[in-house]
């Protein structure tokens, strides 16, 4: 039954009778079930991983079922919670479904009917899913602040669809520079906590020495220096969510006390004795290999499997050139500096070529410079840097002379003009027209039925 988009069901319920005929009736039709024996477990279980839905007893002892169902909506709204209860008492049902119950069902548990309310229930999360990514694309954009259309950027947004609608734990991998504090910010603006703070902090600028305070506050006195308490990263974070930047950073002291925050969601100030708690998501990013460093020692790996509940890949520029035309018009707009409306065609053709080793923060600061460069309207080719405009001699010595551009010159007309000269000067070798354009063999032969020149290479392959 679970594909991508659907997760188990949770079942909750603190008779293990009850949790083992659940189980056995769910994993007949193919679900995949998590028994969990307390609404405690349950929230716990749900900062770690997202079902589809969840079977809930409202009749448990201790934190009880009404507040699990509370706090599971308070978190989650999307998330489709079916109530089982002993009794059919209409005060205890209208309270439940006011909490953002889905249904109820009334014990003993007739197999049928759970069964398809199950069914349903899992369907309406997923439509509601869509429906939530689709009202996102009507918008012209997959989340605020975040560009791009490109395959590897749609695959991100497809993940994104699924952690917004979670309290999972997430640790985000990409180089520096490609976005990973506004991929975090996302799940938190479009997520359940938006209500709540994001407190993002970048370890890497941390001093080890102080990098104890920052995290967990301390009391006044608490060192030389303290001469007041104060409130650390964990506690600002509370019913937020809190993002680490750069989580490899962390000494192993560091290490084991973070582990011990996420397993007893308590701590302690630097200088105090009480326990204190907070509720908060917890997201981190690095652009270094942890499971490497894991590897060598440097990482503790129960910290790391706690972190990596779901790892999320961010691509660099250079594997999502496609999106590169629309980057410069959103900086430039960002930047309100009116002058300067747009980047010409020969200019940012330059830009679709270069590799970008800084991602999106060096194509960011380029455009910033160029706009302060620019003399008119229009970003031109001598408005660029020296790396970005000797880029294109760097695959052949004797480059294809470029397509003279003039004032009716569209980007389109510009990569026809470009792909021509680059299949003469080559012969029609298909191969070396690739090389010299630095682009894939896909969106070469994309490129020549876009462009209506299918035929080209044959004509010329005959013409020698």
């Amino acid at each position: 039954m679970s594909d991508e988009g659907t997760g188990p069901i949770f079942v909750v319920d603190d008779d293990p009778t009850q949790r083992m005929i659940l189980e056995r009736w769910l994993v007949r039709e193919g679900y995949e079930v998590v028994l969990l024996e307390s609404g405690e477990a349950c929230l716990e279980a749900l900062s770690e991983e997202l079902p589809s839905a969840i079977c809930l007893d409202l009749n448990m002892p201790g934190f009880g079922g009404m507040n699990t169902l509370e706090q599971v909506h308070d978190h989650n709204p999307m998330l489709p919670v079916i109530v089982l209860t002993s009794d059919d008492a209409v005060d205890s049902v209208v309270q439940a479904m006011r909490l953002g119950a889905r249904d109820y069902l009334t014990k003993p548990l007739d197999q049928t009917k759970l069964l398809t309310t199950i069914a349903n229930a899992v369907e309406v999360g997923r439509l509601a899913m869509r429906v939530s990514q689709l009202e996102r694309e009507a918008e012209g954009k997959g989340y605020q602040g975040i560009v791009g259309n490109s395959a590897p950027m749609k695959a991100v947004f497809r993940q994104l669809d699924r952690l917004c609608v979670s309290d999972v734990t997430v640790l985000i991998h990409g180089e520096s520079g490609t976005g990973k504090e506004l991929i975090a910010r996302a799940m938190h603006t479009y997520g359940s906590r938006s209500r709540g703070p994001f407190v993002a902090v970048n370890l890497a600028a941390v001093p080890e020495t102080l990098m104890e305070s920052e995290l967990f506050g301390h009391e006044k006195g608490a060192f030389t220096g303290a001469v007041n308490r104060r409130v650390g990263r964990f506690e600002e974070a509370n019913r937020g969510t809190l993002f680490l930047d750069e989580i490899g950073e962390l000494s192993h002291q560091v290490q084991v006390k973070l582990l011990r925050v996420l397993q007893e969601r308590t701590f302690q100030r630097v200088g105090g004795s009480a326990r204190l708690s907070s509720d908060f998501r917890l997201v981190t990013a690095s652009h270094c290999n942890l499971e490497e460093e894991v590897r060598q020692g440097r990482f503790r790996q129960d910290l790391y499997f706690r972190l990596a509940v779901f790892e999320l890949e961010l691509p660099p520029l250079r594997q999502r050139r496609d999106d590169i035309p629309a980057l410069p018009r959103t900086f430039i707009k960002q930047m309100g500096e009116g002058r300067v409306e747009s980047v010409s065609a020969v200019a940012l053709e330059r830009m679709m070529r270069y590799d970008w080793p800084g991602n999106i923060r060096e194509l960011q600061n380029l455009i910033q410079r160029s706009v302060v460069m620019c003399n008119g309207t229009e970003i031109q080719l001598e408005d660029l840097p020296e790396r970005v405009r000797a880029v294109a001699k760097t695959n052949d010595s004797e480059p294809a002379p470029e397509p003279e551009e003039t004032d009716d010159t569209t980007l389109e007309d510009f990569s026809r003009r470009l792909l021509v000269n680059a299949l003469t000067k080559h012969d029609g070798n298909a191969s070396a027209a690739m090389r010299e354009l630095n682009i894939g063999r896909t969106r070469f032969y994309r490129m020549l039925k876009r462009f209506g020149l299918e035929g080209k290479i044959d004509e010329l392959r005959q013409g020698n």
